[in-house]
Protein backbone atom coordinates (compact mmCIF):
# COMPACT_ATOMS: atom_id res chain seq x y z
CA UNK A 1 0.00 0.00 0.00
CA UNK A 2 1.25 3.00 -1.33
CA UNK A 3 0.37 6.63 1.30
CA UNK A 4 1.12 10.13 0.37
CA UNK A 5 0.82 12.85 2.79
CA UNK A 6 2.03 16.41 0.65
CA UNK A 7 0.91 19.32 1.93
CA UNK A 8 -1.69 21.82 1.40
CA UNK A 9 0.05 23.85 -0.76
CA UNK A 10 0.96 21.02 -3.22
CA UNK A 11 -1.53 21.06 -6.63
CA UNK A 12 -3.48 17.82 -6.99
CA UNK A 13 -1.58 16.85 -9.64
CA UNK A 14 1.81 17.06 -8.98
CA UNK A 15 0.63 15.10 -5.51
CA UNK A 16 -0.36 12.26 -7.53
CA UNK A 17 3.04 12.34 -9.88
CA UNK A 18 4.84 12.05 -6.82
CA UNK A 19 2.26 8.97 -6.06
CA UNK A 20 2.83 7.37 -9.09
CA UNK A 21 6.71 8.03 -8.50
CA UNK A 22 6.87 6.08 -5.40
CA UNK A 23 4.68 3.24 -7.59
CA UNK A 24 7.53 3.29 -9.47
CA UNK A 25 10.13 2.85 -7.35
CA UNK A 26 8.36 0.12 -5.32
CA UNK A 27 8.20 -1.76 -9.09
CA UNK A 28 12.33 -1.45 -8.96
CA UNK A 29 12.52 -2.82 -5.77
CA UNK A 30 10.65 -5.86 -6.60
CA UNK A 31 6.90 -5.22 -5.01
CA UNK A 32 3.36 -4.88 -6.58
CA UNK A 33 1.10 -2.64 -5.70
CA UNK A 34 -2.05 -3.23 -4.63
CA UNK A 35 -3.54 0.20 -3.79
CA UNK A 36 -2.69 3.91 -2.66
CA UNK A 37 -4.49 6.24 -0.35
CA UNK A 38 -3.38 10.44 -0.37
CA UNK A 39 -4.58 13.20 2.45
CA UNK A 40 -2.72 16.79 2.45
CA UNK A 41 -2.14 17.60 5.29
CA UNK A 42 -1.54 20.78 7.38
CA UNK A 43 0.95 19.35 9.68
CA UNK A 44 2.27 15.62 10.35
CA UNK A 45 0.38 13.66 13.01
CA UNK A 46 2.24 13.27 15.65
CA UNK A 47 1.76 9.56 15.94
CA UNK A 48 0.74 9.00 12.38
CA UNK A 49 1.63 11.32 9.75
CA UNK A 50 -1.73 11.50 8.79
CA UNK A 51 -4.32 12.14 10.77
CA UNK A 52 -6.16 9.25 12.86
CA UNK A 53 -8.99 8.72 10.68
CA UNK A 54 -7.27 8.42 7.95
CA UNK A 55 -4.87 6.24 9.86
CA UNK A 56 -8.03 3.76 10.87
CA UNK A 57 -9.23 3.67 6.64
CA UNK A 58 -5.55 3.06 5.93
CA UNK A 59 -5.41 -0.14 8.76
CA UNK A 60 -9.09 -1.65 6.93
CA UNK A 61 -7.55 -1.04 3.51
CA UNK A 62 -4.07 -2.65 4.48
CA UNK A 63 -6.44 -5.73 5.52
CA UNK A 64 -9.19 -5.80 2.71
CA UNK A 65 -6.31 -5.96 -0.07
CA UNK A 66 -3.74 -7.97 1.81
CA UNK A 67 -1.14 -5.91 1.70
CA UNK A 68 2.04 -6.40 4.02
CA UNK A 69 4.09 -3.64 3.60
CA UNK A 70 2.83 0.39 3.65
CA UNK A 71 5.23 2.52 2.32
CA UNK A 72 5.05 6.68 2.79
CA UNK A 73 6.25 8.83 0.40
CA UNK A 74 7.09 11.07 3.34
CA UNK A 75 10.12 10.79 5.48
CA UNK A 76 8.70 9.19 8.98
CA UNK A 77 10.37 10.21 12.42
CA UNK A 78 10.76 6.37 14.57
CA UNK A 79 8.45 7.22 16.56
CA UNK A 80 5.54 7.51 13.55
CA UNK A 81 6.56 4.57 11.84
CA UNK A 82 6.23 2.22 15.65
CA UNK A 83 2.78 3.50 15.74
CA UNK A 84 1.77 2.87 12.32
CA UNK A 85 2.98 -0.78 12.97
CA UNK A 86 1.59 -1.18 16.04
CA UNK A 87 -2.03 0.06 14.45
CA UNK A 88 -1.35 -1.97 10.99
CA UNK A 89 0.15 -5.41 12.00
CA UNK A 90 2.38 -4.99 8.78
CA UNK A 91 5.72 -3.57 8.24
CA UNK A 92 5.84 0.28 7.40
CA UNK A 93 8.72 2.12 5.77
CA UNK A 94 8.84 5.45 3.94
CA UNK A 95 10.39 6.81 0.86
CA UNK A 96 14.11 7.19 2.22
CA UNK A 97 14.18 3.52 3.39
CA UNK A 98 12.85 2.37 -0.27
CA UNK A 99 15.31 4.63 -1.77
CA UNK A 100 18.15 3.16 0.21
CA UNK A 101 16.93 -0.56 -0.22
CA UNK A 102 17.04 -0.19 -4.44
CA UNK A 103 20.57 1.27 -3.77
CA UNK A 104 21.89 -1.79 -1.61
CA UNK A 105 20.50 -3.99 -4.41
CA UNK A 106 21.84 -1.97 -7.72
CA UNK A 107 25.11 -1.08 -5.82
CA UNK A 108 27.59 -3.27 -8.27
CA UNK A 109 31.26 -1.93 -7.44
CA UNK A 110 32.96 -2.38 -4.09
CA UNK A 111 32.34 1.80 -3.96
CA UNK A 112 29.35 2.12 -4.34
CA UNK A 113 28.22 -1.11 -2.13
CA UNK A 114 30.18 0.57 1.00
CA UNK A 115 28.31 3.96 0.34
CA UNK A 116 25.10 2.54 0.30
CA UNK A 117 25.82 0.70 3.13
CA UNK A 118 27.26 3.71 5.04
CA UNK A 119 24.03 5.46 4.23
CA UNK A 120 21.64 2.39 5.72
CA UNK A 121 23.39 2.16 8.74
CA UNK A 122 23.23 6.14 9.36
CA UNK A 123 19.45 5.50 8.76
CA UNK A 124 18.73 2.42 10.59
CA UNK A 125 20.43 3.49 13.90
CA UNK A 126 17.73 5.40 15.34
CA UNK A 127 15.14 3.18 14.70
CA UNK A 128 16.87 0.09 15.89
CA UNK A 129 14.12 -0.89 18.35
CA UNK A 130 11.28 -0.72 16.19
CA UNK A 131 13.57 -2.63 12.96
CA UNK A 132 14.06 -5.06 16.07
CA UNK A 133 10.39 -6.20 17.10
CA UNK A 134 10.20 -7.43 13.31
CA UNK A 135 12.70 -9.64 13.10
CA UNK A 136 11.56 -12.71 14.90
CA UNK A 137 8.68 -12.64 12.13
CA UNK A 138 10.49 -10.90 8.51
CA UNK A 139 12.69 -12.46 6.89
CA UNK A 140 13.80 -10.69 3.57
CA UNK A 141 11.60 -8.45 1.55
CA UNK A 142 12.03 -4.75 0.68
CA UNK A 143 13.57 -2.81 3.13
CA UNK A 144 15.66 -5.86 4.82
CA UNK A 145 17.83 -6.64 2.19
CA UNK A 146 21.56 -5.76 1.00
CA UNK A 147 23.92 -4.23 4.46
CA UNK A 148 21.08 -3.76 6.31
CA UNK A 149 19.87 -7.40 6.47
CA UNK A 150 22.89 -8.61 8.63
CA UNK A 151 23.21 -5.64 10.78
CA UNK A 152 20.02 -6.17 11.98
CA UNK A 153 20.57 -8.16 14.82
CA UNK A 154 23.78 -5.86 15.60
CA UNK A 155 23.57 -3.12 19.03
CA UNK A 156 24.08 0.54 18.34
CA UNK A 157 27.57 0.22 19.24
CA UNK A 158 28.51 -2.50 16.73
CA UNK A 159 27.20 -0.32 14.56
CA UNK A 160 28.75 2.76 15.36
CA UNK A 161 31.98 0.79 14.93
CA UNK A 162 31.35 -0.23 11.30
CA UNK A 163 30.28 3.01 9.97
CA UNK A 164 33.63 4.62 11.03
CA UNK A 165 35.36 1.85 9.78
CA UNK A 166 33.22 2.64 6.40
CA UNK A 167 34.00 5.77 6.49
CA UNK A 168 37.61 4.79 6.59
CA UNK A 169 37.45 2.89 3.53
CA UNK A 170 35.87 5.18 1.72
CA UNK A 171 38.27 7.89 2.39
CA UNK A 172 40.74 5.58 1.33
CA UNK A 173 38.88 5.05 -1.96
CA UNK A 174 38.36 8.94 -2.38
CA UNK A 175 42.22 9.37 -2.40
CA UNK A 176 42.51 6.90 -4.82
CA UNK A 177 39.99 8.58 -7.05
CA UNK A 178 41.78 11.80 -6.92
CA UNK A 179 44.98 9.99 -7.91
CA UNK A 180 43.09 8.81 -10.78
CA UNK A 181 41.31 12.14 -11.42
CA UNK A 182 45.16 13.70 -11.36
CA UNK A 183 46.68 11.05 -14.11
CA UNK A 184 43.31 12.45 -16.82
CA UNK A 185 44.60 16.31 -16.04
CA UNK A 186 44.86 17.73 -19.59
CA UNK A 187 42.22 15.97 -20.86
CA UNK A 188 38.66 17.85 -21.07
CA UNK A 189 36.38 16.50 -19.39
CA UNK A 190 32.45 16.37 -19.14
CA UNK A 191 29.89 14.75 -16.61
CA UNK A 192 25.88 13.72 -16.98
CA UNK A 193 24.35 14.58 -14.22
CA UNK A 194 20.35 14.59 -14.16
CA UNK A 195 16.93 12.69 -12.83
CA UNK A 196 16.70 9.17 -12.49
CA UNK A 197 15.56 7.61 -15.52
CA UNK A 198 16.60 10.74 -17.95
CA UNK A 199 18.61 8.61 -19.71
CA UNK A 200 22.33 9.42 -18.90
CA UNK A 201 23.59 5.98 -18.98
CA UNK A 202 21.59 5.46 -22.35
CA UNK A 203 23.84 9.04 -23.92
CA UNK A 204 26.94 8.15 -22.60
CA UNK A 205 26.35 4.23 -24.49
CA UNK A 206 25.11 6.29 -27.65
CA UNK A 207 28.15 9.07 -27.76
CA UNK A 208 31.59 6.63 -26.88
CA UNK A 209 30.01 3.06 -28.40
CA UNK A 210 30.90 1.16 -25.52
CA UNK A 211 28.62 -1.30 -23.56
CA UNK A 212 27.01 0.06 -21.00
CA UNK A 213 23.79 -1.32 -18.60
CA UNK A 214 20.62 0.49 -19.95
CA UNK A 215 17.18 -0.06 -18.05
CA UNK A 216 13.69 1.96 -18.31
CA UNK A 217 14.19 1.48 -14.61
CA UNK A 218 14.38 4.27 -11.90
CA UNK A 219 18.27 3.93 -10.48
CA UNK A 220 18.91 1.40 -13.59
CA UNK A 221 22.46 2.43 -13.08
CA UNK A 222 24.43 3.44 -9.87
CA UNK A 223 28.16 2.91 -10.13
CA UNK A 224 29.98 6.05 -12.07
CA UNK A 225 31.50 4.82 -15.38
CA UNK A 226 34.16 7.24 -17.53
CA UNK A 227 34.20 6.87 -21.08
CA UNK A 228 36.28 8.49 -24.06
CA UNK A 229 34.20 9.96 -26.75
CA UNK A 230 35.39 11.13 -30.19
CA UNK A 231 33.93 14.60 -31.09
CA UNK A 232 35.13 14.73 -34.43
CA UNK A 233 37.69 17.01 -36.62
CA UNK A 234 40.42 15.46 -34.18
CA UNK A 235 38.59 16.60 -30.85
CA UNK A 236 38.21 13.66 -28.03
CA UNK A 237 36.81 14.10 -24.40
CA UNK A 238 36.26 12.03 -20.92
CA UNK A 239 32.43 12.06 -20.09
CA UNK A 240 31.04 10.30 -16.66
CA UNK A 241 28.10 9.24 -15.84
CA UNK A 242 27.09 10.04 -12.36
CA UNK A 243 24.04 8.30 -10.13
CA UNK A 244 21.04 9.71 -10.64
CA UNK A 245 19.29 12.56 -8.17
CA UNK A 246 15.28 12.29 -7.23
CA UNK A 247 12.81 14.17 -5.41
CA UNK A 248 13.49 13.53 -1.60
CA UNK A 249 16.64 11.83 -2.08
CA UNK A 250 18.39 10.89 1.31
CA UNK A 251 20.63 13.53 3.23
CA UNK A 252 22.45 10.26 4.09
CA UNK A 253 23.01 8.84 0.84
CA UNK A 254 23.73 12.35 -1.00
CA UNK A 255 26.62 12.56 1.54
CA UNK A 256 27.58 8.79 1.09
CA UNK A 257 28.07 9.52 -2.62
CA UNK A 258 29.86 13.01 -2.60
CA UNK A 259 33.05 11.29 -3.48
CA UNK A 260 31.74 9.44 -6.68
CA UNK A 261 30.00 13.18 -7.45
CA UNK A 262 33.90 14.56 -7.41
CA UNK A 263 33.57 13.96 -10.71
CA UNK A 264 31.24 16.18 -11.65
CA UNK A 265 33.08 18.48 -9.47
CA UNK A 266 36.23 18.13 -11.44
CA UNK A 267 34.30 18.36 -14.75
CA UNK A 268 35.03 21.06 -17.13
CA UNK A 269 31.16 21.06 -18.05
CA UNK A 270 28.48 19.78 -17.05
CA UNK A 271 25.69 18.06 -18.97
CA UNK A 272 22.20 18.31 -17.20
CA UNK A 273 20.23 15.38 -19.00
CA UNK A 274 16.39 16.14 -18.55
CA UNK A 275 13.87 13.85 -20.05
CA UNK A 276 11.94 16.17 -22.39
CA UNK A 277 9.04 14.01 -22.67
CA UNK A 278 7.84 14.11 -19.06
CA UNK A 279 5.36 16.26 -18.21
CA UNK A 280 6.43 17.89 -15.09
CA UNK A 281 10.73 18.28 -16.40
CA UNK A 282 11.05 21.43 -15.10
CA UNK A 283 9.88 19.83 -11.04
CA UNK A 284 12.80 17.54 -12.07
CA UNK A 285 14.99 20.34 -13.37
CA UNK A 286 14.64 21.97 -10.19
CA UNK A 287 15.52 18.88 -7.66
CA UNK A 288 18.55 18.87 -9.75
CA UNK A 289 19.34 22.21 -8.93
CA UNK A 290 18.86 21.84 -5.19
CA UNK A 291 21.43 18.60 -5.13
CA UNK A 292 23.90 20.44 -7.03
CA UNK A 293 23.66 23.29 -4.93
CA UNK A 294 24.27 20.86 -1.80
CA UNK A 295 27.39 19.97 -3.72
CA UNK A 296 28.77 23.59 -4.54
CA UNK A 297 28.10 22.86 -7.98
CA UNK A 298 25.57 25.43 -9.03
CA UNK A 299 28.08 28.20 -10.74
CA UNK A 300 29.84 25.35 -13.16
CA UNK A 301 29.42 26.19 -16.71
CA UNK A 302 26.33 23.79 -17.80
CA UNK A 303 24.62 22.54 -20.64
CA UNK A 304 20.98 21.60 -20.95
CA UNK A 305 20.92 18.50 -23.09
CA UNK A 306 16.91 17.60 -23.70
CA UNK A 307 16.90 14.07 -23.91
CA UNK A 308 13.91 11.73 -25.58
CA UNK A 309 13.16 13.96 -28.29
CA UNK A 310 12.45 11.28 -30.65
CA UNK A 311 8.96 10.63 -27.95
CA UNK A 312 7.78 14.29 -28.88
CA UNK A 313 5.72 14.88 -31.84
CA UNK A 314 6.83 18.47 -34.11
CA UNK A 315 4.59 20.12 -32.63
CA UNK A 316 5.47 19.38 -29.58
CA UNK A 317 9.01 19.92 -30.42
CA UNK A 318 8.53 23.47 -30.87
CA UNK A 319 6.76 24.28 -27.97
CA UNK A 320 9.15 22.21 -26.21
CA UNK A 321 12.16 24.65 -27.35
CA UNK A 322 9.64 27.81 -26.65
CA UNK A 323 9.19 26.55 -23.06
CA UNK A 324 12.94 26.18 -22.63
CA UNK A 325 14.14 29.67 -23.81
CA UNK A 326 11.52 31.16 -21.42
CA UNK A 327 12.37 29.34 -18.74
CA UNK A 328 16.20 28.83 -18.71
CA UNK A 329 18.97 31.00 -20.54
CA UNK A 330 21.74 28.20 -20.04
CA UNK A 331 22.47 27.21 -23.71
CA UNK A 332 20.20 23.83 -24.54
CA UNK A 333 20.68 21.06 -27.02
CA UNK A 334 17.94 18.91 -28.04
CA UNK A 335 18.84 15.35 -28.72
CA UNK A 336 17.85 11.48 -28.63
CA UNK A 337 19.85 8.77 -27.86
CA UNK A 338 18.47 6.28 -30.29
CA UNK A 339 19.31 8.83 -33.00
CA UNK A 340 23.04 9.49 -34.18
CA UNK A 341 22.28 12.68 -35.97
CA UNK A 342 20.03 14.23 -33.38
CA UNK A 343 23.52 13.69 -30.98
CA UNK A 344 25.62 15.65 -33.55
CA UNK A 345 24.31 18.96 -32.02
CA UNK A 346 25.46 17.78 -28.48
CA UNK A 347 28.81 17.06 -30.22
CA UNK A 348 28.93 20.53 -31.98
CA UNK A 349 28.59 22.26 -29.00
CA UNK A 350 31.30 20.36 -27.05
CA UNK A 351 33.76 20.75 -29.82
CA UNK A 352 33.25 24.57 -29.46
CA UNK A 353 33.86 24.22 -25.65
CA UNK A 354 37.15 22.49 -26.21
CA UNK A 355 38.13 24.50 -29.22
CA UNK A 356 37.98 27.43 -26.60
CA UNK A 357 40.15 25.84 -24.08
CA UNK A 358 42.65 25.09 -26.57
CA UNK A 359 45.94 27.36 -26.21
CA UNK A 360 46.79 29.99 -29.47
CA UNK A 361 49.74 29.08 -31.65
CA UNK A 362 50.80 30.21 -34.87
CA UNK A 363 51.33 28.12 -37.40
CA UNK A 364 53.46 28.87 -40.32
CA UNK A 365 53.00 26.60 -43.24
CA UNK A 366 54.32 26.57 -46.61
CA UNK A 367 51.88 28.45 -49.32
CA UNK A 368 52.16 25.28 -51.53
CA UNK A 369 50.92 23.63 -48.47
CA UNK A 370 47.40 23.85 -49.38
CA UNK A 371 46.50 20.37 -47.40
CA UNK A 372 48.10 21.79 -44.31
CA UNK A 373 46.35 25.25 -44.45
CA UNK A 374 43.01 23.51 -44.86
CA UNK A 375 43.58 21.14 -42.03
CA UNK A 376 43.99 23.93 -39.65
CA UNK A 377 40.97 25.66 -41.13
CA UNK A 378 39.14 22.23 -40.67
CA UNK A 379 40.15 21.01 -37.46
CA UNK A 380 41.04 24.10 -35.67
CA UNK A 381 39.63 27.90 -35.24
CA UNK A 382 41.55 30.73 -36.74
CA UNK A 383 41.82 33.79 -35.29
CA UNK A 384 44.16 35.22 -37.40
CA UNK A 385 45.57 34.79 -41.21
CA UNK A 386 49.27 36.58 -42.46
CA UNK A 387 50.30 35.71 -45.75
CA UNK A 388 53.72 36.29 -46.45
CA UNK A 389 56.04 36.30 -49.08
CA UNK A 390 56.65 32.21 -48.86
CA UNK A 391 54.19 31.48 -45.84
CA UNK A 392 51.17 31.42 -44.39
CA UNK A 393 51.02 32.33 -40.62
CA UNK A 394 47.79 31.32 -39.32
CA UNK A 395 47.01 31.77 -35.41
CA UNK A 396 44.46 29.68 -34.28
CA UNK A 397 43.66 26.92 -31.77
CA UNK A 398 44.21 23.52 -32.82
CA UNK A 399 43.78 20.45 -31.39
CA UNK A 400 47.42 18.72 -29.50
CA UNK A 401 46.96 15.84 -31.76
CA UNK A 402 46.35 18.14 -35.06
CA UNK A 403 49.48 20.03 -33.85
CA UNK A 404 51.43 16.67 -33.66
CA UNK A 405 50.59 15.81 -38.08
CA UNK A 406 51.23 19.40 -38.90
CA UNK A 407 54.50 19.70 -36.81
CA UNK A 408 55.79 16.44 -39.04
CA UNK A 409 54.56 18.36 -42.22
CA UNK A 410 58.10 19.35 -44.51
CA UNK A 411 58.55 23.45 -43.75
CA UNK A 412 55.53 23.86 -41.04
CA UNK A 413 56.35 25.57 -38.24
CA UNK A 414 54.53 25.42 -34.85
CA UNK A 415 54.90 28.75 -32.15
CA UNK A 416 53.18 28.75 -28.97
CA UNK A 417 51.60 32.37 -28.37
CA UNK A 418 52.58 34.07 -24.93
Amino acid sequence: MLVGAPSRSVSRDLAEEHLSELGRLTDTAGGRVVGALMQKVDSPHPRFYVGEGKAQELAALVEDREANLVIFDEELSPAQGKSLEELLGVRVMDRSELILDIFATRARSREARMQVELAQLQYLLPRLRRMWSHLSRIRGGIGLRGPGETQLETDRRLIGHRIGDLRRKLEDVARARAVQRKSREGSYRAALVGYTNAGKSSLLRALSGSELFVEDRLFATLDSATRSVDLGAGYEILVTDTVGFIRKLPHHLVASFRSTLEEAREADVLLHVIDASHPDWEEQYEVVLEVLSDLDLTVRDKILVFNKMDRLTSDEVESMRARVRAFDPTPAVFVSALDQGALEALRATLRARVRARLPRVVVRIPSSDGEAIATVYREGEVVERLDEELKVALTARVPVGVLGRLSGRAGVVVEEVA
